[in-house]
């Protein structure tokens, strides 16, 4: 059976302010594929979910942090109802940078996520803001799912994003740019961008998507960069076909 590591980016989540429906048809896609794959989501969202109920200014550390706590029992309210409906048990995992830097607590943290995933229970993970500090922050979800992807030996990530695929020049500036199919190789001129997220609470943009993909290449593993609002072609991406997205491939395959 393959592992399959899922991110959610807070502008998939939400939409105004409040959460989208989309969570339904994504929590249905993966329910699916939970009968067929070893699924791991990372989901953002609860700093976004914290400030519905209590909107401080999260420009702050410790208000982010705040609205963390806040908001996450609150987003996991949210994909327990809906994963019950499809007879799918999920389970909270809360990781900090320093549970992946030390091969001891990496070990640990693999084995609890290889029980859960052994009785068919899907782990959302997120990054535990609302201990985090500057110095241990993954910095956003998007490296936390490839860090995620590679210590817990997953098969391939999927990134659920507001971003359509990877393009040969910013589409909202640049009418003429086109997307690429398919990455093998990442420049550095890409990486040194500056980050563009889309939402109020999203820290990403297309280049932390692609020091992910970066990440994960560097150690033979692909990444699948598609619009959250599309999920007929992650069903077709894992039946070997491509309609759309990016799928950024290691040389050598995995």
């Amino acid at each position: 059976m393959k592992r399959l590591v899922f991110k959610v980016g807070t502008a998939t989540l939400y939409e105004n302010g409040k959460l989208s429906n989309r969570i339904d048809e994504i929590v249905k896609l993966l329910s699916e594929l939970n009968k067929n794959y070893e699924i791991l989501l990372v989901s953002s969202g609860a700093v976004g979910a914290g400030y519905t109920k209590c909107p401080l200014d999260k420009s702050k550390l410790e208000n982010k942090q705040a609205l963390a706590a806040i908001g996450q029992p609150l987003l996991m309210r949210e994909y327990k109802e809906r994963f019950h409906r499809f007879n799918t048990t999920v389970a909270q995992v809360l990781l900090t940078a320093a549970d992946l830097d030390s091969r001891k607590r990496t070990e640990y943290a693999k084995k609890m996520i290889n029980v859960l995933l052994e009785n068919n229970v899907i782990p959302i993970i997120n990054e535990n803001d609302s201990v985090s500090v500057e110095e241990i922050l993954f910095g956003d979800n998007d490296q936390l799912s490839a860090y995620v992807t590679y210590y817990f030996d997953a098969d391939m990530l999927i990134m659920l994003s507001d971003i359509d695929a990877f393009y040969t020049d910013n589409p909202k500036t640049n009418p003429n740019a086109k997307p690429i199919k398919i990455v093998k190789e990442i420049k550095n001129e890409w990486l040194d961008n500056e980050c563009n997220p889309n939402d109020e609470f999203a820290t990403g943009g297309i280049v932390t998507k692609l020091k992910a993909a970066k990440f994960l290449m560097d150690r033979n593993i692909p990444m699948y960069l598609t619009n959250g609002k599309n999920l007929e072609s992650v069903r077709e991406i894992l039946k070997g076909h491509q309609i759309n997205g990016t799928l950024f491939l290691p040389k050598e395959g995995k």
